[in-house]
């Protein structure tokens, strides 16, 4: 009688440093060298400014802590979809793989793909978004496009190649962006003790306004204090908490990790504070070396100041007083870095959730066979398709705007999962239970609620196309979830 061949299984291959730099590779992507200049205009202030970074960076890490307590108890492929299914049910989670197949993880990696083209146009100007290749209608090709297209495709063909190709090269670019990190922060500290210290930051550092430029090009500050203050400060860390996401997507890979029950959570803890604490210090060196406040038509990187960097690359301002001329080469190189490393881990990582999709047949059917390496090579040929849509259609980085607040009510809703699986199913093994508990959940599920609701009221513009999205899943859901009865 011949024998079967066995359907190829997912590998415990990760290590705890190879999920760390996927974690905090996943997280650092062109957000932190743009976002402070934004969050600057809203705020105005040097000490809040800071203050949302704090703030972003703890909420991340309770976030994590909360997640490594349902990483324990469920190390499968999928993570947060599984969680959420568990905890509340499949309807739940659907619209999660939904929101995410749509929009959060494949927008991500068309942006932080078409980031990658245009700080390559720096070094051969052919790849600018001006360089037009083809037109016709609505439909417009651009050679950054087709630069962004092309290492869309090169790092799924790296990931179809397994785990160990995707880990090689989050590894080595993880690694050499957090060295870069640290260099710009050194310099630019050491610069600032030589007397490069910009004092004016500091000296009334807690006086809020909100800066806008009107029709004339004159900036009008309008002051801030007390709800006002805190509904700018909740809509200003969208910036922040934008630049730290994506750390969950470990969780999708969670049955490729060694000793998942105590690596998983250990990795989240280890890369959200690894990055949280870098965010914080290279803002630090922003305020150090550049005034916070400047005019949109200053000559020059100090007369823009923080809040009016030239296309709000705060990074290169500052880059630039460090090193001079170069800044602008030195900036490109370190953000063509830190997207390709940031891409690697999104798309090593997304696949996986719509592998678990598949295989509660909420997916494309094909998506849950793994290939001869170990990896779900149709579930990242889809992935890569539908990003490589959003590129061409230009409309992702609306789309990932849109989203945010949806985003959080995923993650309060995960969290909050933490409690009801503990009255649901309180003998369940828990090799980790999260600490604080309760009250370090709840405060990241009150937090994150309060601030989707914060941006609700202060900009529906963006957010309520974000609930829009994820209520378009729901006949979806009823479609797939038929057919699969």
């Amino acid at each position: 009688m011949e024998m079967q061949q066995s359907e190829p299984q997912f590998r415990r291959s990760l290590t705890l440093f190879d999920a760390t730099m996927i974690v905090a590779g996943s997280m650092i992507g062109s957000g932190i060298f743009i976002v402070s200049a934004n969050m600057s205009r809203q705020l105005g202030s040097p000490g809040y400014l800071l203050l949302a970074w704090v703030a972003s960076a703890s909420v991340t890490v309770i976030a994590a802590l909360s997640y490594g307590e349902l990483a324990g108890m469920m190390p499968k492929a999928g993570g947060q979809y599984i969680y959420l299914k568990e905890a509340w049910n499949p309807f739940v989670a659907f619209l999660f793989g939904w929101t995410s197949f749509t929009v959060i993880q494949t927008g991500f990696i068309a942006a932080v793909a078409v980031a990658f083209a245009k700080f390559a146009a720096v070094f051969v100007p052919a790849f600018g978004s001006g360089n037009i290749l083809f037109e016709a209608g609505i439909l417009k090709i651009t050679a950054g496009q087709l630069v962004a297209i092309s290492i869309i495709i090169l790092l799924t063909v790296i990931n179809m190649g397994g785990v160990k190709s995707g880990k090689t090269v989050q590894g080595i670019f993880t690694t050499a962006k957090l060295i870069a990190l640290a260099i710009l922060i050194i310099a630019g500290l050491t610069m600032a003790a030589k007397g490069h210290f910009v004092s004016e930051n500091f000296r009334d550092m807690w006086n809020a306004y909100s800066a806008q430029v009107n029709s004339k090009g004159e900036v009008i500050q309008k002051p801030l204090w007390g709800l006002p203050l805190a509904a700018a400060f909740g809509v200003a860390m969208v910036g922040s908490l934008f630049s730290s996401d994506a750390w969950n997507n470990v969780t999708f890979i969670s049955a490729e990790i060694k000793n998942p029950e105590k690596n998983i959570r250990r990795s989240l803890l280890f890369g959200t504070l690894l990055v949280g604490v870098l965010y914080i210090l290279v803002n630090l060196t922003y305020l150090t070396i550049l005034p916070l406040n400047g005019f949109p038509h200053g000559a020059g990187v100090m007369p823009h100041g923080i809040s009016f960097a030239k296309d709000d690359r705060v990074a290169t301002a500052a880059t630039s007083v460090i090193f001079g001329n170069s800044a602008a080469y030195i900036m490109a190189a370190l953000i063509m870095l830190s997207t390709f490393g940031c891409n690697n881990g999104i798309i090593l990582s997304g696949a996986r959730l719509y592998y678990a999709m598949a295989e509660d047949k909420l997916f494309f059917k094909q998506a849950k066979h793994l290939n001869k390496n170990g990896a779900p090579a149709k579930s990242l040929l889809f992935q890569s398709i539908w990003a490589i849509v959003l590129c061409l259609s230009g409309k992702y980085s609306d789309l990932l705007e849109y989203i945010t607040i949806a985003s959080l009510i995923f993650y309060a809703l995960t969290i909050a999962g933490v409690f009801i699986l503990r009255k649901k199913e309180p003998l369940a093994p828990r090799p980790y239970k999260v600490i604080g508990y309760p009250v370090l959940p709840a405060v990241y599920v009150i937090v994150a609620l309060a601030i989707a609701a914060d941006l609700l009221i202060m900009i529906p513009r963006t957010t309520l196309p974000g609930i829009i999205i994820v209520l378009l899943g729901i006949p979806f859901y009823f479609i797939l979830h038929k057919r699969a009865v």
